[in-house]
């Protein structure tokens, strides 16, 4: 068995099982719920628990898991470039909360996109917390278009049982008024699905979002705002910050 196995335990979120299982529950149980539905997708950020587990938390509190046994991971390569978009060569996602099967899939495989990225990662331990059992498809996100991540959510989470998760951060090392006004527009670009419009240094995980809005207009999907705060808000520190949103996406009506 292939174990993809934990990069940012005791940096990004606890490695001690009890601590982390604790300090998510205690994320989700603050969480408002904004929107009564549940998703087809979330964007959520991906930054160190302490500054933007609450946020994510926002997200997941949103999420039904008795309609929820798949989960399509998309996040940004931070530490390698390459073509396109790769899956990890393992057969277990692995944390300190435990092991969740892979999904199969015929994207290409990479373990070296995957074997230190954090985007990804940081998500796993929400989705064990609020789904229990699931499999997981976790898609690295290089050099490529939204037509590439359209596609490839087009094709492996056309179940309704699947849930679509875009792992981004927004805004990045700006001062604290700077990044509150740029990530509102940002963020009201993507509630009105105008990813064609967002600024190259919007979020990190751009393509990602870009690909999930382009699959939103695809499937008819709405788009709502649920949170948005930076680093200054959730840390204090406004001097330099990084922004975090969080976004339901899902059926109209």
């Amino acid at each position: 068995m292939h174990v993809r196995a934990p990069a940012v335990a005791g940096m990004f979120y606890p490695a001690d099982p009890i601590r982390l299982a604790s300090q998510v529950s205690e994320f989700l149980a603050a969480a408002p719920v904004p929107v009564d539905g549940h998703p087809r997708a979330l964007i959520v950020p991906h930054a160190g628990y302490v500054y933007s587990g609450s946020i994510a938390a926002t997200g997941y509190r949103t999420v039904d898991p008795s309609r929820t046994h798949r989960v399509v991971l998309v996040g940004p390569s931070h530490y390698l470039r390459f073509a396109g978009l790769a899956v990890p060569d393992a057969d277990v996602f692995r944390t300190p909360l435990g092991d969740v099967p892979i999904a199969s899939s015929d994207l290409p495989v990479s373990a070296a996109a995957h074997a230190r990225e954090h985007s990804l990662e940081v998500q796993v331990p929400f989705l064990q917390t609020v789904l229990g059992e699931f499999d997981l498809l976790p898609i690295a996100v290089g050099d490529a278009t939204s037509g590439d991540v359209a596609e490839a959510l087009d094709l492996h989470a056309d179940e309704r049982d699947t849930l679509i998760v875009i792992s981004s951060d927004l805004s990045h090392y700006l001062r604290y008024e700077q990044a509150a006004k740029k990530d509102r527009t940002t963020a009201e670009r993507i509630e009105r699905q105008e990813g064609e419009l967002l600024d190259r240094d919007a979020a990190c995980g751009l393509r990602g979002i870009q690909g999930g809005l382009l699959y939103a207009r695809r499937h008819d999907l709405e788009v709502h705002l649920l949170d948005l705060r930076n680093s200054g808000d959730t840390q204090g520190d406004r001097s330099r910050v990084v922004g975090y949103g969080a976004f339901w996406i899902g059926p109209t009506g």
